[in-house]
């Protein structure tokens, strides 16, 4: 993870699975953002396709980290309902 403050013996498990789900959206946006830029650079058809599947996947990826973490964290759960 990216570096916990307080040690990982002192964590709960439900806190370490959030830290992961929280760390694996955080890895799963930037894979999206790589994958467009190359999409919006390659010059190649069939590359662009591959590429923007990729980036598509990714978003699946992130979707269902989200719903994980609003599922395990009623905290966050509420703000995406009632969010300014």
């Amino acid at each position: 993870m990216t570096g916990e403050h307080e040690g990982r013996e002192n964590l709960t498990e439900e806190t370490k699975d959030l830290e992961r789900a929280r760390q694996s959206l955080i890895e799963e946006l930037e894979a999206i953002n790589w994958y467009q830029e190359r999409v919006e650079v390659t010059k190649n058809k069939d590359l662009k396709k591959i590429l923007e599947h990729n980036r598509d996947e990714e978003k699946e990826h992130a979707a269902m980290l989200i719903e994980f973490i609003r599922e395990y964290d009623k905290t966050q759960d509420k703000m995406f309902e009632e969010h300014d």
